[in-house]
């Protein structure tokens, strides 16, 4: 029987997701699930919401099996043809709380701190020891496995497992997906999506839509440029650091504004408090966005746990249609995170994390050779490798001056902070995150 493992079980929502999602697709409907958490609370309700689905939608064709800790994790992971990782290490409390306030206490504003900045520097360093955990589980207990990474930071993350483990990885992003439909229902050319074609390379967070075309093949970036230069100009919206790359760069990117705000360092300045205003920049969203969920999943977890006719229908989420590929050999195409092994984006380094299209059959997945991107969107997202880079030395070298080198080089931080005081914002985090992390010399 075909065997799936979640780690981060208790992510309840996105669970339901990807696993709702398996249920729904006949190949693979089949199998056994196992649901693997530290929270016991949350691990249990997750199993009962998946149980009411299997029910429901399922046929109860799926056995579902949860598993609760370290000490439990090898046997979740027995024999599984495919991982799914959704973890988050230290949670809302303490770690992003402590990942915003003491930068904060220097006078370095975040908005998201999960992907790059000090926020996600930090977050990739209590991440990446627990990843390494399960790679080594998996190398023992399911080698032939493939690892669906969900968890951020992607690039970080993925980088790792694939450069010092030998666990098939992608590392996979909903922002792929909705990067071009939100872009043009957001203009008002949403009748240009039917039959359109579109290619789209970069890295995580910041792919870069290159080339979009409608059905007839005409190129549709003069009218995005213009309706987006108008919109910028004429309205406050939720995205216009994206519309101000497109004119400032010439191209959209896939993930959001509230995302690229930091990841650059133009937009968040003490000595420009007017660009918070003017690009509609939403400082401290992630720490707002746990809160209403904590408090969302509150309120709707009685209601889906106690629902005997909970359903499902099937999401664009990337996981069930891989696994479905790989088990039916029927090809399809995503955009995966993977090593950018042979140059696949030539401007960079073998060692980057770069998101590509890639094809996914039977044989794997099997990622797009893209070639040199525009000077630009190189340059950008050669800042952003950087920091990743020299993060995941740090994790595996357990140098703090690593640490405070990727700080150094990070875009936004660099633009804020000295020399001194982004070291000792370092040690702070350091003293502040020394239940996460391991003794770093």
């Amino acid at each position: 029987m075909l065997k799936i493992t979640f780690l981060g079980a208790g992510s309840t929502v996105f669970a339901r997701n990807v696993l709702g999602d398996v249920m729904c697709t006949p190949a693979l409907r089949c199998c056994e699930i196992a649901l693997y958490d530290i929270d016991p609370v949350r691990l249990r309700e997750s199993e009962q919401i998946l149980q009411t689905l299997n029910r429901n939608i399922n046929e109860s064709r799926a056995v579902i099996r949860s598993y609760l800790g370290p000490e439990n994790r090898r046997e979740a992971l027995r024999g599984t043809r495919f991982v799914v990782n959704a973890i988050q290490i230290g949670g809302y409390e303490p770690s992003t709380v402590i990942d915003f306030e003491i930068p904060k206490k220097y006078g370095l504003r975040q908005t998201i701190a999960d992907t790059l900045g000090i926020g996600g520097i930090m977050r990739g360093l209590r991440t990446i020891p627990v990843m390494a955990e399960f790679a080594r589980d998996m190398e023992e207990v399911c080698p032939d496995a493939w690892l669906l990474n969900y968890s951020n930071p992607m690039a970080m993350l993925t980088g790792y497992m694939l450069r010092y483990t030998r666990v098939k990885t992608v590392g996979l992003c909903h922002s792929v997906q909705v990067c071009t439909s939100g872009l043009l229902e957001h203009l008002g050319m949403a009748d240009k999506l039917p039959g359109h074609s579109e290619t789209i390379a970069g890295i995580n967070h910041m792919g870069w839509l290159l080339d979009i075309r409608d059905s007839e093949g005409n190129d549709l970036y003069p009218e995005i440029r213009r309706r987006a230069r108008e919109l910028n100009e004429g309205e406050k919206h939720w995205d216009m650091v994206r519309f101000d790359y497109i004119e400032r760069l010439g191209y959209y990117c896939t993930e959001s504004s509230e995302h690229n705000a930091e990841y650059n360092p133009f937009y968040i300045k003490r000595n420009y408090p007017e660009l918070i205003d003017r690009y509609n920049i939403p400082l401290d969203e992630y720490p707002r966005r746990c809160i209403s969920q904590i408090q969302g999943w509150k309120d709707m977890s009685e209601g889906l746990l106690s629902d005997p006719n909970l359903s499902h229908e099937r999401t664009r989420e990337y996981a069930s249609y891989i696994m479905e590929a790989m088990v039916t050999d029927k090809p399809i195409r995503i955009g995966g995170n993977v090593l950018n092994t042979g140059h696949l984006i030539s401007d960079f380094p073998e060692t980057a994390c770069v998101e590509v299209p890639c094809l996914v059959d039977a044989a794997g997945i099997h990622p797009t050779f893209v070639g040199a991107l525009p000077p630009i969107c190189a340059a950008m997202n050669m800042t952003n490798i950087n920091v990743q880079l020299l993060t995941i030395e740090a994790a595996v070298t357990r140098k703090k001056e690593a640490v405070y080198q990727a700080a150094m080089l990070d875009p936004h931080t660099s633009s804020e902070l000295s020399i001194d005081d982004i070291v000792a914002m370092c040690d702070d985090l350091f003293e502040a995150h020394k239940d996460w992390l391991p003794e770093y010399r």
